[in-house]
């Protein structure tokens, strides 16, 4: 009896362990499983979970014969809290859309070999397969590079491979001086510039290249690969924390990459944004410098034919808010190596930023600029004239410029991306606006018409009515215009009474204009019953250099006023109850000071989102400097002309005028929310937001995320961050 007790309790014990391996090994297997799309079934309302389940469509390749369209889309699964990011193909007109890849692992950076074969990115290596039958075959591994691979790009005839991976940083751990305390935790800097974001530099991006061929298995290797700076070299290319792979460029015979650097490092670097232009020779290594000072130059791309380059300026080194330029210079190839000609300003007199410019076959310039509230498409024409305008001169001269066309309709309400194909009279870029994320799209240069090609996530939108949007122009305090977007909610009622929220921009520079956002979705916020006011207060780039100029050193002034003076119009309608105030970073800080100057009870409620609360700690504490230095109020005039101790009028008007100086005021109800990971602006600033709230007794609430940035980023933390938002705006507003 004893003998069968036992047996069966080994059974039940190897069945045990049966059922937890299988349950183990299911979980790990779901985890590798494609996420497929979503198909969520919505009762005539966007929601929260509605936003994550939307497809994420990017990154377009044309197929060399011009015939098809490779792209990505990424799906989230909310339970697993990961996305995964799978390859599409259709035709130029959008139809014969397939589905390449349904893998567990993202595939990304892919790119067209040939008509039939494509290399791409996964799990940080390189591989190529074959495009046959609406399927990915044949794949290979061509790369097996310590660390991997974050981006790539190939030479024109696919002989090169330029990539980018890590090298070491300039912050130590533990195990770097120390191999017997491989387990002891702690950061060692002795230098500024110690960390970017959301991360310590203990690493920093290089770029290489080696030679590549589809014949090689795992043929690319750290071994067999040049580090364009040398593998001692402390700087970063590309810079971070936000640049990639499009910061380097191959010539069009493969011979040269130009690239943009900012060959700084510690204090230098944490006090400038001066980037600058280069052209690496593969023969030899030499490098050419382009530009030589100033702020940033970014963007660099070679003309089809390899007679000169251009790239994105800025004129002012520390202000990263100045005005983007177009920039060209000539470059001849000799014996001797590389010569550059004089710098031309492309852009001339274009009163807007220019932007992801890309050189058409015919040696015309494209490029995108926000412009008055919208992100449209523009073309530089190369144009050369004969001036004989010259008095006394008799023989003309030939005077080239570049002639700006702007190539989207003036009321097209969407945002563009750069374009990544032209055919005659149509040009092919993403398009997206407030009301839908990015798709592909056309437009017809004839009459500026605009075409989709895809349509991702029609299935969820065709469940929800579209909310009304209009553009008011609002008048500020000093008797100017102010482009204010307004979306009222499904099935607007004007004889009814809605909450409404005004949006506290970040940036400070920055624009609110017709694009999509996952984390801070204006339709969603109206299809909750909200009409969603859209200021582009002082500060947006989209209205000329100087609108965007007078924030830096009046944070606490006109910027201000323009909240309010669209928060008043806006309330002085018969369908507007309450009104909300609510804004994420800069935003943040704008939510700050305004609950410390709600005299009238304009806002009934406040959301700040990593906000700036005490503007000398964050002096003190973030990490680019050049950016507090300028805005704060030093304006360039010099170093630590914007410091807490400076004795520039502008930088002593800015401290005097922190938010935490005015929580005395404070009586309205505000949540605070900050990811602990926020290196940019440090959590510290929302916890202390709130410990004041709490302190004078106002109604109030903290949310932190402690594996979260600047930015809420995992889906089940987004999700919990909706519905907190919207909990704290129904019970204060409704």
């Amino acid at each position: 009896m004893t003998r069968r007790i036992a047996e069966i309790v080994c059974i039940l014990i190897l069945t045990f362990g049966l059922y937890t391996m299988l349950k183990i090994c299911t979980s790990k297997n779901d985890a590798s499983k494609a996420i497929p799309a979503s198909q969520i079934q919505l009762d005539g309302k966007m929601t929260p979970e509605a936003l994550l389940a939307l497809g994420r469509l990017g990154d377009p390749q044309v197929s060399p014969d011009g015939q098809r369209i490779l792209y990505g889309v990424s799906y989230t699964d909310v339970k697993q809290n990961r996305s995964c990011r799978q390859l599409f193909l259709c035709n130029l007109d959008g139809s014969g859309k397939v589905q390449l890849t349904k893998d567990g692992a993202s595939l990304s950076n892919a790119r067209w070999i040939s008509d039939r074969q494509i290399v791409f990115l996964q799990k940080g290596q390189v591989w190529t397969a074959k495009v046959r039958g609406g399927k990915l075959c044949s794949r290979r591994q061509l790369s097996d590079v310590e660390g991997g691979i974050s981006e790539f790009s190939l030479s024109p005839d696919f002989s090169k491979i330029l990539y980018i991976s890590t090298v070491k940083g300039s912050v130590n751990t533990p195990a770097d001086v120390y191999p017997d305390l491989a387990k002891a935790e702690a950061y060692t800097a002795e230098g500024l510039m110690h960390r970017h974001w959301d991360h310590w530099v203990t690493e920093i991006p290089h770029s290489y290249v080696a030679d590549f061929s589809l014949n090689a298995k795992k043929g690319v290797t750290r071994a067999s690969s040049t580090d364009l700076l040398g593998a001692d070299c402390p700087f970063e290319l590309p810079t971070e924390p936000f640049s990639g792979i499009e910061q380097l460029c191959w010539s069009p015979d493969g011979k040269y990459i130009a690239y943009s650097c900012r060959t700084k490092t510690g204090k230098d670097y944490a006090f400038s944004t001066n980037t600058d232009i280069y052209i690496y020779s593969l023969a030899d290594g030499k490098t050419v410098q382009v530009t030589n000072g100033g702020g940033y130059d970014t963007d660099p791309i070679w003309s089809p034919d390899g007679s000169f380059i251009a790239w994105v300026s800025m004129a002012r080194d520390g202000y990263e808010a100045d005005q983007q330029t177009l920039k060209t210079a000539r470059v001849w190839f000799n014996e001797d190596g590389v010569s550059v000609g004089s710098i031309e300003n492309a852009s001339g007199d274009f009163k807007y930023n220019v932007a992801g410019p890309c050189f058409a076959a015919d040696g015309n310039i494209w490029f995108n600029a926000l412009t008055e509230g919208l992100q449209a498409i523009y073309k530089a024409e190369y144009v050369v004239v004969d001036d004989d305008r010259c008095a006394g001169d008799d023989s003309p001269e030939e005077k080239p410029f570049w002639n700006i066309v702007r190539m989207t309709a003036e009321d097209d309400w969407h945002d563009y991306g750069t374009p990544f194909h032209v055919d005659g009279e149509t040009v092919y870029a993403t398009a997206q606006s407030m009301m839908r994320p990015a798709e592909l799209a056309k437009v017809n240069l004839s009459d500026k018409s605009l075409e989709f090609i895809t349509d991702e996530n029609g299935h969820i939108f065709d469940q929800i009515e579209e909310p009304r949007m209009e553009a008011r122009q609002i008048k500020t305090v000093d008797g100017k215009d102010m482009l204010t977007w307004v979306i009222y909610p499904p099935q607007f009622d004007p004889s009814k009474t809605y909450p409404g929220i005004t949006i506290c921009l970040g940036g400070p520079q920055g624009t609110i204009s017709q694009s999509w956002s996952y984390r801070w979705c204006y339709r969603l916020m109206a299809e909750q019953g909200y009409v969603v006011v859209l200021p582009n207060r002082r500060g947006t780039t989209a209205f000329g250099q100087e609108w965007t100029e007078q924030i830096s050193g009046d944070y606490a002034g006109l910027n201000i006023e323009d909240y309010k003076s669209a928060a008043r119009a806006l309330k002085a309608e018969p369908y507007v109850g309450k009104m909300a105030a609510t804004g994420a970073s800069y935003g943040g800080y704008s939510v700050y000071f305004l609950a410390g100057h709600n005299e009238d009870d304009l806002f009934d409620c406040f959301i700040a989102h990593a906000g700036i609360f005490n503007e000398e700690q964050m002096y003190y504490s973030t990490e680019e400097m050049w950016f507090p230095e300028f805005d704060n109020g030093g304006l360039g005039k010099g170093y630590l002309s914007g410091s807490p101790w400076s004795k520039e009028p502008k930088a002593q008007y800015h401290y005097a005028h922190s938010p935490h100086l005015f929580v005395q005021n404070w009586h309205t109800p505000i949540l605070c929310i900050h990811g602990a990971m926020d290196f940019r602006i440090p959590y510290e600033q929302g916890m202390a937001a709130f410990n004041c709230a709490q302190m004078m007794g106002v109604p109030s609430k903290m949310v932190i995320f402690p594996d979260e940035n600047h930015w809420i980023l995992k889906p089940q933390n987004a999700l919990y961050w909706h519905r907190e938002y919207f909990a704290w705006l129904d019970q204060w507003c409704r």
